[in-house]
Protein backbone atom coordinates (compact mmCIF):
# COMPACT_ATOMS: atom_id res chain seq x y z
CA UNK A 1 0.00 0.00 0.00
CA UNK A 2 2.59 2.24 0.97
CA UNK A 3 4.38 1.44 -2.20
CA UNK A 4 0.96 2.31 -4.38
CA UNK A 5 0.74 5.45 -2.54
CA UNK A 6 4.12 6.41 -3.21
CA UNK A 7 3.50 5.81 -6.82
CA UNK A 8 0.64 7.97 -6.74
CA UNK A 9 2.09 11.07 -5.54
CA UNK A 10 5.03 10.43 -8.08
CA UNK A 11 2.35 10.39 -11.11
CA UNK A 12 0.25 13.76 -9.80
CA UNK A 13 3.05 16.31 -10.62
CA UNK A 14 3.35 14.75 -14.33
CA UNK A 15 -0.57 14.06 -14.31
CA UNK A 16 -0.95 18.14 -13.39
CA UNK A 17 1.63 18.61 -16.15
CA UNK A 18 0.02 16.91 -18.92
CA UNK A 19 -3.75 18.28 -18.04
CA UNK A 20 -2.79 22.31 -17.66
CA UNK A 21 -1.79 22.82 -20.97
CA UNK A 22 -5.06 21.11 -21.71
CA UNK A 23 -6.82 23.33 -19.24
CA UNK A 24 -5.44 26.30 -20.51
CA UNK A 25 -5.88 25.68 -24.21
CA UNK A 26 -9.88 24.82 -23.57
CA UNK A 27 -9.81 29.06 -21.86
CA UNK A 28 -8.25 30.33 -24.74
CA UNK A 29 -10.36 28.07 -27.15
CA UNK A 30 -13.54 29.55 -24.91
CA UNK A 31 -12.08 33.40 -25.19
CA UNK A 32 -10.71 33.75 -28.52
CA UNK A 33 -14.12 31.95 -29.83
CA UNK A 34 -15.93 34.76 -27.74
CA UNK A 35 -13.97 37.92 -27.48
CA UNK A 36 -11.52 37.78 -30.54
CA UNK A 37 -12.67 39.61 -33.33
CA UNK A 38 -10.12 37.68 -35.31
CA UNK A 39 -11.23 34.32 -34.43
CA UNK A 40 -14.78 34.36 -35.53
CA UNK A 41 -13.77 33.75 -38.66
CA UNK A 42 -11.35 30.62 -37.44
CA UNK A 43 -13.42 29.02 -34.93
CA UNK A 44 -17.22 29.63 -36.45
CA UNK A 45 -17.11 25.95 -38.06
CA UNK A 46 -17.63 24.73 -34.21
CA UNK A 47 -20.70 27.15 -33.75
CA UNK A 48 -21.65 25.56 -37.39
CA UNK A 49 -21.47 21.88 -36.04
CA UNK A 50 -22.64 23.13 -32.83
CA UNK A 51 -25.97 24.36 -34.20
CA UNK A 52 -26.36 20.71 -36.33
CA UNK A 53 -25.46 18.48 -33.51
CA UNK A 54 -28.49 16.56 -31.64
CA UNK A 55 -29.01 18.21 -28.47
CA UNK A 56 -26.77 20.90 -29.22
CA UNK A 57 -27.78 24.95 -28.57
CA UNK A 58 -26.15 27.19 -30.91
CA UNK A 59 -26.95 28.98 -34.11
CA UNK A 60 -30.23 27.64 -35.96
CA UNK A 61 -28.56 28.99 -39.31
CA UNK A 62 -25.55 28.86 -40.45
CA UNK A 63 -23.96 30.15 -44.19
CA UNK A 64 -20.54 28.93 -45.88
CA UNK A 65 -18.74 31.87 -47.57
CA UNK A 66 -15.81 31.61 -49.99
CA UNK A 67 -13.73 35.27 -49.98
CA UNK A 68 -10.45 37.00 -50.43
CA UNK A 69 -11.80 39.51 -48.22
CA UNK A 70 -9.10 40.37 -45.19
CA UNK A 71 -11.06 40.06 -41.37
CA UNK A 72 -11.94 43.39 -41.07
CA UNK A 73 -14.79 42.95 -44.24
CA UNK A 74 -15.45 39.77 -42.76
CA UNK A 75 -16.08 40.57 -39.14
CA UNK A 76 -18.31 43.83 -40.40
CA UNK A 77 -20.48 42.40 -42.37
CA UNK A 78 -20.55 38.85 -40.07
CA UNK A 79 -21.07 41.24 -37.26
CA UNK A 80 -23.95 43.36 -39.13
CA UNK A 81 -25.37 40.30 -40.22
CA UNK A 82 -25.60 38.39 -37.48
CA UNK A 83 -27.22 41.37 -36.16
CA UNK A 84 -29.29 41.97 -38.59
CA UNK A 85 -30.85 38.40 -39.04
CA UNK A 86 -31.58 38.33 -35.00
CA UNK A 87 -33.42 41.51 -35.54
CA UNK A 88 -35.60 40.89 -38.13
CA UNK A 89 -36.08 37.01 -38.15
CA UNK A 90 -35.39 35.93 -34.43
CA UNK A 91 -32.57 33.65 -35.93
CA UNK A 92 -29.38 33.38 -35.13
CA UNK A 93 -26.75 32.57 -37.86
CA UNK A 94 -23.17 30.95 -37.52
CA UNK A 95 -20.79 32.02 -40.56
CA UNK A 96 -18.44 29.66 -41.65
CA UNK A 97 -15.48 31.89 -43.86
CA UNK A 98 -13.00 30.05 -46.22
CA UNK A 99 -10.50 31.72 -47.30
CA UNK A 100 -8.23 29.95 -49.24
CA UNK A 101 -6.00 32.96 -50.75
CA UNK A 102 -6.42 35.38 -53.17
CA UNK A 103 -8.83 35.44 -55.30
CA UNK A 104 -6.71 33.35 -58.27
CA UNK A 105 -6.48 30.53 -55.67
CA UNK A 106 -10.28 30.69 -55.05
CA UNK A 107 -11.46 30.53 -58.55
CA UNK A 108 -8.95 27.21 -59.02
CA UNK A 109 -10.16 25.72 -55.76
CA UNK A 110 -13.69 26.19 -57.17
CA UNK A 111 -13.34 25.12 -60.31
CA UNK A 112 -11.72 22.24 -58.97
CA UNK A 113 -14.77 21.77 -56.39
CA UNK A 114 -17.25 21.84 -59.13
CA UNK A 115 -15.27 19.46 -61.74
CA UNK A 116 -14.53 16.53 -58.86
CA UNK A 117 -18.60 17.22 -57.53
CA UNK A 118 -20.03 17.27 -61.35
CA UNK A 119 -18.24 14.29 -61.90
CA UNK A 120 -19.28 11.87 -59.01
CA UNK A 121 -23.22 12.97 -59.76
CA UNK A 122 -22.57 11.78 -63.14
CA UNK A 123 -20.93 8.87 -62.63
CA UNK A 124 -23.31 7.86 -59.76
CA UNK A 125 -26.16 7.81 -62.36
CA UNK A 126 -25.67 4.65 -64.78
CA UNK A 127 -27.75 6.07 -68.03
CA UNK A 128 -25.88 9.14 -68.17
CA UNK A 129 -22.90 6.64 -69.81
CA UNK A 130 -19.24 6.93 -68.68
CA UNK A 131 -17.21 10.12 -67.93
CA UNK A 132 -15.59 11.12 -70.73
CA UNK A 133 -12.70 13.78 -71.49
CA UNK A 134 -15.82 15.61 -73.74
CA UNK A 135 -17.78 15.67 -70.25
CA UNK A 136 -15.06 16.79 -68.80
CA UNK A 137 -14.47 19.54 -70.83
CA UNK A 138 -17.87 21.06 -71.80
CA UNK A 139 -20.03 20.92 -68.66
CA UNK A 140 -18.66 24.19 -67.88
CA UNK A 141 -18.76 25.61 -71.48
CA UNK A 142 -21.38 28.46 -71.98
CA UNK A 143 -20.24 28.12 -75.88
CA UNK A 144 -22.59 25.26 -75.65
CA UNK A 145 -25.73 27.26 -74.48
CA UNK A 146 -25.95 28.76 -77.72
CA UNK A 147 -24.33 25.93 -79.89
CA UNK A 148 -23.32 25.34 -83.35
CA UNK A 149 -24.52 23.23 -85.69
CA UNK A 150 -21.94 20.60 -85.89
CA UNK A 151 -21.72 20.63 -82.14
CA UNK A 152 -20.55 17.59 -80.42
CA UNK A 153 -23.78 15.86 -78.97
CA UNK A 154 -21.61 14.66 -75.71
CA UNK A 155 -20.80 18.04 -75.32
CA UNK A 156 -24.39 19.37 -75.35
CA UNK A 157 -25.10 16.30 -73.24
CA UNK A 158 -22.77 17.22 -70.39
CA UNK A 159 -23.52 21.16 -70.63
CA UNK A 160 -27.48 20.13 -69.90
CA UNK A 161 -27.21 17.85 -67.52
CA UNK A 162 -24.91 19.80 -65.30
CA UNK A 163 -27.00 22.87 -65.80
CA UNK A 164 -30.18 21.50 -64.88
CA UNK A 165 -28.50 19.73 -62.11
CA UNK A 166 -28.34 21.12 -58.25
CA UNK A 167 -24.66 20.05 -58.22
CA UNK A 168 -23.15 21.87 -55.50
CA UNK A 169 -19.44 22.20 -53.52
CA UNK A 170 -20.53 22.50 -49.89
CA UNK A 171 -20.71 26.37 -50.02
CA UNK A 172 -22.94 29.07 -50.33
CA UNK A 173 -21.30 32.76 -51.37
CA UNK A 174 -18.05 34.06 -53.11
CA UNK A 175 -17.45 37.00 -51.63
CA UNK A 176 -15.69 40.05 -53.47
CA UNK A 177 -13.30 39.41 -55.90
CA UNK A 178 -14.17 41.68 -58.95
CA UNK A 179 -16.15 41.50 -62.02
CA UNK A 180 -14.36 39.54 -64.19
CA UNK A 181 -14.07 36.42 -62.12
CA UNK A 182 -17.70 36.97 -61.02
CA UNK A 183 -18.43 36.88 -64.76
CA UNK A 184 -16.03 33.88 -65.69
CA UNK A 185 -18.19 31.74 -62.71
CA UNK A 186 -21.75 33.14 -64.14
CA UNK A 187 -20.91 31.82 -67.22
CA UNK A 188 -19.19 28.56 -66.56
CA UNK A 189 -22.73 27.48 -64.31
CA UNK A 190 -21.22 27.68 -61.50
CA UNK A 191 -23.27 30.90 -60.60
CA UNK A 192 -27.03 31.22 -60.17
CA UNK A 193 -29.63 33.69 -59.79
CA UNK A 194 -30.36 34.95 -56.64
CA UNK A 195 -34.14 36.52 -57.43
CA UNK A 196 -32.94 40.07 -55.90
CA UNK A 197 -33.72 41.56 -59.37
CA UNK A 198 -37.45 39.98 -59.26
CA UNK A 199 -37.73 40.79 -55.55
CA UNK A 200 -36.16 44.24 -55.27
CA UNK A 201 -36.45 46.10 -58.78
CA UNK A 202 -36.29 48.75 -57.29
CA UNK A 203 -32.49 48.62 -56.30
CA UNK A 204 -31.45 47.82 -59.85
CA UNK A 205 -31.77 51.43 -61.79
CA UNK A 206 -29.85 54.15 -62.84
CA UNK A 207 -30.34 55.85 -59.61
CA UNK A 208 -29.33 53.32 -57.28
CA UNK A 209 -27.13 50.42 -58.70
CA UNK A 210 -26.87 51.18 -62.26
CA UNK A 211 -26.33 48.39 -64.84
CA UNK A 212 -23.20 49.25 -66.13
CA UNK A 213 -21.05 53.11 -65.42
CA UNK A 214 -17.39 54.60 -66.76
CA UNK A 215 -17.42 51.33 -68.97
CA UNK A 216 -18.20 48.26 -66.16
CA UNK A 217 -20.75 46.63 -65.51
CA UNK A 218 -21.94 46.60 -62.18
CA UNK A 219 -24.37 43.67 -61.69
CA UNK A 220 -25.24 40.37 -64.40
CA UNK A 221 -28.98 41.25 -65.88
CA UNK A 222 -29.53 37.65 -65.15
CA UNK A 223 -29.16 38.02 -61.67
CA UNK A 224 -26.35 35.89 -61.22
CA UNK A 225 -24.73 38.39 -59.78
CA UNK A 226 -24.36 41.65 -57.74
CA UNK A 227 -21.92 44.53 -56.96
CA UNK A 228 -21.77 45.40 -53.19
CA UNK A 229 -19.00 47.72 -53.37
CA UNK A 230 -16.81 50.03 -56.05
CA UNK A 231 -13.31 50.71 -55.69
CA UNK A 232 -11.26 52.33 -58.18
CA UNK A 233 -7.11 51.87 -58.33
CA UNK A 234 -4.28 54.55 -58.47
CA UNK A 235 -0.93 55.51 -56.71
CA UNK A 236 -0.06 55.05 -53.15
CA UNK A 237 2.43 57.50 -52.22
CA UNK A 238 5.06 58.58 -49.12
CA UNK A 239 5.45 62.49 -49.49
CA UNK A 240 8.84 61.93 -47.15
CA UNK A 241 10.06 59.31 -49.38
CA UNK A 242 9.54 61.92 -52.52
CA UNK A 243 10.81 64.72 -51.36
CA UNK A 244 14.28 63.22 -50.11
CA UNK A 245 14.61 62.06 -54.19
CA UNK A 246 13.96 65.42 -54.87
CA UNK A 247 10.90 64.88 -57.51
CA UNK A 248 7.33 65.75 -58.01
CA UNK A 249 4.89 64.00 -56.20
CA UNK A 250 3.48 61.61 -58.64
CA UNK A 251 -0.21 62.56 -60.87
CA UNK A 252 -0.31 59.79 -63.40
CA UNK A 253 0.65 56.41 -64.39
CA UNK A 254 3.49 57.99 -66.64
CA UNK A 255 5.42 59.42 -63.62
CA UNK A 256 5.80 55.62 -62.09
CA UNK A 257 7.91 55.01 -65.38
CA UNK A 258 10.28 57.58 -64.66
CA UNK A 259 14.11 56.64 -63.96
CA UNK A 260 13.85 58.87 -61.42
CA UNK A 261 11.64 56.06 -59.11
CA UNK A 262 14.84 53.70 -60.12
CA UNK A 263 14.59 51.17 -57.06
CA UNK A 264 11.92 52.76 -55.36
CA UNK A 265 8.63 51.24 -56.46
CA UNK A 266 6.57 48.47 -54.76
CA UNK A 267 4.10 46.48 -57.23
CA UNK A 268 2.46 42.94 -56.49
CA UNK A 269 2.23 40.39 -58.88
CA UNK A 270 -1.01 39.88 -60.85
CA UNK A 271 -0.75 36.47 -60.60
CA UNK A 272 -1.96 36.07 -57.35
CA UNK A 273 -4.21 39.48 -57.14
CA UNK A 274 -7.05 40.15 -59.10
CA UNK A 275 -6.96 43.65 -57.96
CA UNK A 276 -3.60 44.32 -58.92
CA UNK A 277 -4.04 42.70 -62.63
CA UNK A 278 -6.85 44.88 -62.97
CA UNK A 279 -4.09 48.04 -61.90
CA UNK A 280 -1.87 46.88 -65.12
CA UNK A 281 -5.21 46.90 -66.71
CA UNK A 282 -6.12 50.74 -66.30
CA UNK A 283 -2.82 51.56 -67.50
CA UNK A 284 -3.04 49.54 -71.06
CA UNK A 285 -6.32 50.82 -71.23
CA UNK A 286 -5.48 54.66 -70.65
CA UNK A 287 -2.42 54.17 -72.94
CA UNK A 288 -4.95 52.73 -75.74
CA UNK A 289 -7.57 55.46 -75.04
CA UNK A 290 -4.76 58.49 -75.71
CA UNK A 291 -3.20 56.60 -78.80
CA UNK A 292 -6.86 56.14 -80.09
CA UNK A 293 -7.87 60.03 -79.56
CA UNK A 294 -4.42 61.38 -81.21
CA UNK A 295 -5.22 59.09 -84.34
CA UNK A 296 -8.35 59.66 -84.92
CA UNK A 297 -10.30 56.57 -84.23
CA UNK A 298 -9.53 53.10 -83.30
CA UNK A 299 -6.97 52.07 -86.41
CA UNK A 300 -4.89 48.97 -86.39
CA UNK A 301 -1.97 51.62 -85.70
CA UNK A 302 -3.26 53.02 -82.88
CA UNK A 303 -4.27 49.98 -81.27
CA UNK A 304 -0.61 48.75 -81.80
CA UNK A 305 0.88 51.54 -80.35
CA UNK A 306 -1.58 51.85 -77.64
CA UNK A 307 -1.01 48.12 -76.84
CA UNK A 308 3.21 48.50 -77.07
CA UNK A 309 2.84 52.26 -75.12
CA UNK A 310 1.04 50.56 -71.98
CA UNK A 311 3.20 47.37 -71.94
CA UNK A 312 6.48 49.43 -72.24
CA UNK A 313 5.54 51.86 -69.11
CA UNK A 314 4.63 48.41 -67.22
CA UNK A 315 8.14 47.32 -68.13
CA UNK A 316 9.90 51.02 -66.49
CA UNK A 317 7.44 50.21 -63.76
CA UNK A 318 8.73 46.88 -63.25
CA UNK A 319 12.31 47.87 -63.78
CA UNK A 320 11.88 50.59 -60.72
CA UNK A 321 10.69 48.02 -58.33
CA UNK A 322 12.46 46.96 -55.10
CA UNK A 323 10.51 43.85 -55.45
CA UNK A 324 7.58 42.14 -56.98
CA UNK A 325 5.48 40.27 -54.43
CA UNK A 326 2.64 38.14 -54.03
CA UNK A 327 0.98 40.41 -51.07
CA UNK A 328 -1.11 43.31 -52.79
CA UNK A 329 -1.63 44.13 -49.30
CA UNK A 330 2.14 44.66 -48.61
CA UNK A 331 2.78 47.60 -50.84
CA UNK A 332 0.91 50.20 -49.17
CA UNK A 333 2.46 48.80 -45.83
CA UNK A 334 5.60 49.00 -47.44
CA UNK A 335 5.74 52.67 -48.58
CA UNK A 336 3.58 53.87 -44.91
CA UNK A 337 7.21 52.73 -43.19
CA UNK A 338 8.54 54.87 -46.28
CA UNK A 339 11.27 51.06 -47.56
CA UNK A 340 9.44 52.36 -50.74
CA UNK A 341 8.49 55.28 -52.23
CA UNK A 342 5.23 54.74 -54.37
CA UNK A 343 3.31 51.89 -55.37
CA UNK A 344 0.14 50.50 -56.98
CA UNK A 345 -3.02 49.36 -55.15
CA UNK A 346 -6.73 49.53 -54.68
CA UNK A 347 -8.29 52.47 -53.57
CA UNK A 348 -8.99 51.43 -50.11
CA UNK A 349 -5.78 49.55 -49.12
CA UNK A 350 -4.22 53.07 -49.81
CA UNK A 351 -7.24 54.77 -48.05
CA UNK A 352 -6.92 52.65 -44.43
CA UNK A 353 -2.79 52.59 -44.60
CA UNK A 354 -3.57 56.60 -44.73
CA UNK A 355 -5.95 56.37 -41.82
CA UNK A 356 -4.23 54.36 -39.72
CA UNK A 357 -0.43 56.52 -40.41
CA UNK A 358 -2.50 59.77 -39.19
CA UNK A 359 -4.13 58.29 -35.91
CA UNK A 360 -0.45 57.15 -35.04
CA UNK A 361 0.98 60.54 -35.78
CA UNK A 362 -1.86 62.34 -33.90
CA UNK A 363 -3.33 63.53 -37.19
CA UNK A 364 -0.51 64.12 -39.44
CA UNK A 365 0.35 62.16 -42.39
CA UNK A 366 2.98 62.14 -44.89
CA UNK A 367 1.09 59.29 -47.00
CA UNK A 368 -1.49 60.15 -49.67
CA UNK A 369 -3.25 57.86 -52.23
CA UNK A 370 -4.67 59.18 -55.89
CA UNK A 371 -6.65 58.24 -58.60
CA UNK A 372 -4.14 58.79 -61.77
CA UNK A 373 -5.17 61.97 -63.82
CA UNK A 374 -7.70 59.91 -66.33
CA UNK A 375 -6.50 56.50 -65.58
CA UNK A 376 -8.17 54.66 -63.81
CA UNK A 377 -12.52 53.41 -64.30
CA UNK A 378 -14.79 52.79 -61.03
CA UNK A 379 -15.68 49.02 -61.00
CA UNK A 380 -17.85 47.07 -58.49
CA UNK A 381 -16.73 43.90 -56.65
CA UNK A 382 -19.70 41.43 -56.58
CA UNK A 383 -21.27 38.44 -54.56
CA UNK A 384 -22.48 34.95 -56.21
CA UNK A 385 -25.08 32.26 -54.83
CA UNK A 386 -23.28 29.41 -56.21
CA UNK A 387 -25.16 26.51 -57.38
CA UNK A 388 -26.72 23.90 -55.10
CA UNK A 389 -26.02 26.10 -52.44
CA UNK A 390 -26.33 24.12 -48.83
CA UNK A 391 -28.28 26.92 -47.24
CA UNK A 392 -29.91 29.08 -50.25
CA UNK A 393 -32.15 30.92 -48.00
CA UNK A 394 -29.94 32.92 -46.26
CA UNK A 395 -27.23 33.22 -48.46
CA UNK A 396 -29.72 35.24 -50.56
CA UNK A 397 -31.02 37.37 -47.46
CA UNK A 398 -27.38 37.46 -46.53
CA UNK A 399 -26.74 39.21 -50.23
CA UNK A 400 -29.63 41.13 -49.69
CA UNK A 401 -28.59 42.55 -46.44
CA UNK A 402 -24.84 43.25 -47.99
CA UNK A 403 -26.77 45.18 -50.92
CA UNK A 404 -29.67 47.48 -48.31
CA UNK A 405 -29.01 50.76 -46.96
CA UNK A 406 -28.35 48.56 -43.81
CA UNK A 407 -25.49 46.88 -45.21
CA UNK A 408 -24.38 49.54 -47.64
CA UNK A 409 -23.59 51.94 -44.87
CA UNK A 410 -21.10 49.38 -43.21
CA UNK A 411 -18.32 50.42 -46.20
CA UNK A 412 -17.92 53.53 -45.16
CA UNK A 413 -19.04 54.50 -42.26
CA UNK A 414 -17.39 56.02 -39.20
CA UNK A 415 -16.75 53.64 -36.65
CA UNK A 416 -19.48 54.18 -33.95
CA UNK A 417 -21.54 56.40 -35.95
CA UNK A 418 -25.14 55.00 -36.30
CA UNK A 419 -25.17 51.56 -38.35
CA UNK A 420 -21.70 52.37 -38.86
CA UNK A 421 -19.22 49.82 -38.29
CA UNK A 422 -17.92 48.54 -34.65
CA UNK A 423 -14.30 48.08 -35.27
CA UNK A 424 -12.95 48.52 -38.28
CA UNK A 425 -13.38 51.25 -40.67
CA UNK A 426 -13.56 49.36 -43.85
CA UNK A 427 -12.52 52.74 -46.11
CA UNK A 428 -14.63 51.19 -49.60
CA UNK A 429 -17.27 52.85 -51.32
CA UNK A 430 -21.00 51.57 -51.65
CA UNK A 431 -22.38 50.78 -55.00
CA UNK A 432 -25.40 52.47 -54.41
CA UNK A 433 -26.05 55.76 -55.62
CA UNK A 434 -28.51 57.15 -53.13
CA UNK A 435 -25.93 56.79 -50.36
CA UNK A 436 -24.22 59.52 -51.14
CA UNK A 437 -27.08 61.78 -49.94
CA UNK A 438 -26.39 64.40 -47.15
CA UNK A 439 -27.09 62.82 -44.67
CA UNK A 440 -25.09 59.61 -45.62
CA UNK A 441 -22.09 61.05 -46.63
CA UNK A 442 -22.21 62.84 -42.82
CA UNK A 443 -21.20 59.71 -41.98
CA UNK A 444 -18.60 58.70 -44.24
CA UNK A 445 -15.04 58.15 -43.90
CA UNK A 446 -14.60 59.83 -47.67
CA UNK A 447 -16.97 62.10 -47.25
CA UNK A 448 -15.76 63.83 -50.26
CA UNK A 449 -15.54 60.88 -52.63
CA UNK A 450 -17.82 61.47 -55.18
CA UNK A 451 -17.53 58.17 -57.49
CA UNK A 452 -20.37 58.69 -59.86
CA UNK A 453 -19.26 62.22 -60.35
CA UNK A 454 -20.27 63.24 -64.11
CA UNK A 455 -16.68 65.05 -64.64
CA UNK A 456 -15.30 61.26 -64.46
CA UNK A 457 -12.66 61.72 -67.40
CA UNK A 458 -11.86 57.61 -67.51
CA UNK A 459 -14.43 55.28 -69.32
CA UNK A 460 -13.13 51.74 -69.36
CA UNK A 461 -13.92 50.03 -73.37
CA UNK A 462 -13.67 46.92 -73.00
CA UNK A 463 -13.86 45.64 -76.21
CA UNK A 464 -9.87 47.07 -75.85
CA UNK A 465 -8.81 44.47 -73.03
CA UNK A 466 -11.65 42.52 -71.72
CA UNK A 467 -10.77 39.73 -73.34
CA UNK A 468 -7.08 39.56 -72.50
CA UNK A 469 -7.60 40.63 -68.69
CA UNK A 470 -5.99 36.31 -67.93
CA UNK A 471 -3.34 37.38 -71.10
CA UNK A 472 -2.25 41.01 -69.32
CA UNK A 473 -1.75 38.54 -66.55
CA UNK A 474 0.46 36.00 -67.95
CA UNK A 475 2.55 38.43 -69.96
CA UNK A 476 3.57 40.75 -67.13
CA UNK A 477 4.60 37.37 -65.43
CA UNK A 478 6.91 36.69 -68.39
CA UNK A 479 7.74 40.43 -68.91
CA UNK A 480 8.73 41.05 -65.55
CA UNK A 481 8.82 38.34 -62.85
CA UNK A 482 10.64 36.00 -64.57
CA UNK A 483 13.66 37.69 -66.13
CA UNK A 484 13.52 40.40 -63.38
CA UNK A 485 16.86 40.52 -62.62
CA UNK A 486 17.90 41.09 -66.04
CA UNK A 487 15.14 43.68 -66.52
CA UNK A 488 16.63 45.76 -63.99
CA UNK A 489 19.88 45.58 -64.93
CA UNK A 490 19.11 47.07 -68.55
CA UNK A 491 17.35 49.33 -66.88
CA UNK A 492 20.73 50.51 -64.90
CA UNK A 493 22.48 50.63 -67.74
CA UNK A 494 20.58 52.89 -69.92
CA UNK A 495 20.55 55.14 -66.60
CA UNK A 496 23.61 55.37 -66.17
CA UNK A 497 24.39 55.99 -70.03
CA UNK A 498 22.18 58.78 -69.97
CA UNK A 499 18.94 58.04 -69.80
CA UNK A 500 16.28 56.49 -72.17
CA UNK A 501 16.53 59.96 -74.40
CA UNK A 502 20.33 59.44 -74.79
CA UNK A 503 20.03 55.39 -75.68
CA UNK A 504 17.71 55.38 -78.55
CA UNK A 505 19.28 52.27 -79.81
CA UNK A 506 19.03 50.11 -76.31
CA UNK A 507 15.26 51.47 -75.45
CA UNK A 508 14.28 50.30 -78.86
CA UNK A 509 15.44 47.09 -77.93
CA UNK A 510 13.97 47.16 -74.36
CA UNK A 511 10.35 47.88 -75.59
CA UNK A 512 10.24 45.14 -78.43
CA UNK A 513 7.36 42.95 -77.54
CA UNK A 514 6.93 39.27 -78.98
CA UNK A 515 4.01 39.88 -80.63
CA UNK A 516 1.64 42.54 -82.21
CA UNK A 517 -1.99 43.37 -80.76
CA UNK A 518 -3.32 42.27 -83.61
CA UNK A 519 -1.86 38.60 -82.59
CA UNK A 520 -2.89 38.59 -79.05
CA UNK A 521 -6.00 36.24 -79.85
CA UNK A 522 -3.81 33.71 -80.75
CA UNK A 523 -1.40 34.07 -77.96
CA UNK A 524 -3.86 33.99 -75.34
CA UNK A 525 -5.40 30.90 -76.62
CA UNK A 526 -2.13 29.70 -76.89
CA UNK A 527 -1.81 29.99 -73.26
CA UNK A 528 -5.09 29.08 -72.12
CA UNK A 529 -4.99 25.59 -70.65
CA UNK A 530 -8.82 24.92 -70.93
CA UNK A 531 -8.25 25.53 -74.99
CA UNK A 532 -8.90 22.77 -76.99
CA UNK A 533 -5.69 21.24 -77.89
CA UNK A 534 -3.36 22.64 -75.26
CA UNK A 535 -1.78 20.77 -72.50
CA UNK A 536 -0.23 22.03 -69.34
CA UNK A 537 2.93 21.40 -70.98
CA UNK A 538 2.33 23.24 -74.25
CA UNK A 539 1.15 26.14 -71.71
CA UNK A 540 4.42 26.22 -69.97
CA UNK A 541 6.34 25.92 -73.10
CA UNK A 542 4.97 28.88 -74.70
CA UNK A 543 5.18 30.88 -71.59
CA UNK A 544 8.83 29.85 -71.36
CA UNK A 545 9.11 30.75 -74.99
CA UNK A 546 8.11 34.45 -74.02
CA UNK A 547 9.67 34.91 -71.26
CA UNK A 548 12.96 34.25 -72.95
CA UNK A 549 12.57 36.32 -75.51
CA UNK A 550 12.10 38.89 -72.63
CA UNK A 551 15.27 38.25 -71.48
CA UNK A 552 17.46 37.61 -74.49
CA UNK A 553 15.76 41.41 -75.30
CA UNK A 554 16.93 43.12 -72.00
CA UNK A 555 20.11 41.47 -72.53
CA UNK A 556 20.54 43.12 -75.36
CA UNK A 557 19.21 46.22 -74.78
CA UNK A 558 22.11 46.42 -71.53
CA UNK A 559 24.81 45.63 -73.94
CA UNK A 560 23.35 48.69 -76.11
CA UNK A 561 23.48 50.86 -73.60
CA UNK A 562 26.85 49.47 -72.47
CA UNK A 563 28.65 49.90 -75.43
CA UNK A 564 27.19 52.86 -76.15
CA UNK A 565 28.53 54.74 -72.63
CA UNK A 566 32.17 52.98 -73.51
CA UNK A 567 31.89 54.80 -76.78
CA UNK A 568 31.08 57.97 -75.53
CA UNK A 569 33.54 57.92 -72.40
CA UNK A 570 36.43 57.30 -75.17
CA UNK A 571 35.37 60.15 -77.22
CA UNK A 572 35.29 62.53 -74.63
CA UNK A 573 38.85 61.24 -72.93
CA UNK A 574 40.72 61.07 -76.61
CA UNK A 575 42.56 64.31 -77.30
CA UNK A 576 42.06 65.88 -80.51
Amino acid sequence: MKTFKLAILGFLPLAALIALPVALRHAYDKETACDTPGAKGKNISHAADAARAPGRTGPERSLVIVTPHVESIRYEFERGFRAHMMETAGKDVAIDWRMPGGTSDIVRYVDDRFASEFRRYWEADASLGPWTKTAADNFTNSKMDSPPDDADPEALKARKVFLDSNVGIGIDLFFGGGQYEMDKQARKGFAVDAGLLQSHPEWFTEDVIPQKFSGEIFYDPKGRYYGTCISSFGIFYNEDCVKLLGIHPPRRWSDLGSEKYFGTLALADPTKSGSINKCFEMIIQQAMAETIKKYGGKTPEALEKGWADGFNLIKRMGANSRYITDSASKVPRDVAKGDSTAGICIDFYGRTEAEWAQHQRCGETNLKYLAPVGGSSVSADPILLFRGAPNRETAVAFIEFVLSKKGQRLWNARIGTPGGPEKYALRRLPVRKDMYAPDEIALMSDPDARPFSPEEEFNYDPSLTARYFSLIRVLIKTMLIDPLPELQDAWKKIIEAGGPEKCPAAILEFDKMPFSYAEAADVAKALNPGAEGNSPLSVLQEQRKISEFFRKQYLKAADTAGTGRQIETHLKETPF
